[in-house]
């Protein structure tokens, strides 16, 4: 191989990788989230949102019906920007717009803490996000077979909870910020 081909080769090679390496780094930075910013503001007690079966959802940009339509639809669907689901009062993932990150299938997951005073927002993102029993949010999402657009349930290849729905309702009633 010619010198000349060699370092054309090299040369394409790094900027594909650097140009991959600088979109990875955008897609997980929290603050480029594709138009949609989420704060601590928007988690408030759960009852304030919409029950579906065992977890509780909610649309950041006002979108309910739709996310209501993907949480309810029998054979999965992909859920709109803004969609908010949540289990238990700690985690919880909202739907970022389109682009906002591949990996996730635009998901970014949160561990929140909360209290009687309300809602503080303790890691973001999916790499760091890590539920109190040492289970990373993204590692057990990402099982979901693909039309279930990673929404953990019983059938859908994430694996089982340790905790009956009883133990989870349980948590979820004791949501400090509901009054």
């Amino acid at each position: 191989m010619k010198i000349e081909t060699f370092l054309s080769t090299a040369c394409a090679i790094c900027l594909v990788v650097c140009t991959f390496a600088g979109s990875v780094h955008a897609a997980y930075d929290a603050t480029q989230s594709a138009g949609l910013e989420v704060t601590a503001d928007n988690f408030t007690c759960l009852d304030d949102m919409t029950r579906v079966r065992h977890f509780f959802v909610d649309n950041l940009i006002g979108d309910l019906e739709g996310t209501l339509a993907a949480a309810n639809s029998p054979t999965g669907a992909t859920y709109p920007a803004g969609s908010v689901v949540q289990l238990v009062p700690s985690e919880v993932m909202v739907k970022h717009r389109a682009g906002y990150n591949a990996a996730t299938r635009d998901w970014e997951f949160f561990e929140l803490k909360v209290s009687e005073a309300g809602t503080v927002i303790d890691k973001r993102g999916f790499v760091d996000v890590v539920n109190r029993f040492g289970g990373n949010c993204f590692a057990c999402h990402i099982k979901a077979e693909p039309q279930w657009d990673m929404i953990c349930e019983k059938g859908h290849g994430c694996e089982e909870l340790a905790f009956t729905r009883e133990q989870i309702a349980g948590v979820q009633a004791g949501d400090p910020r509901c009054k």
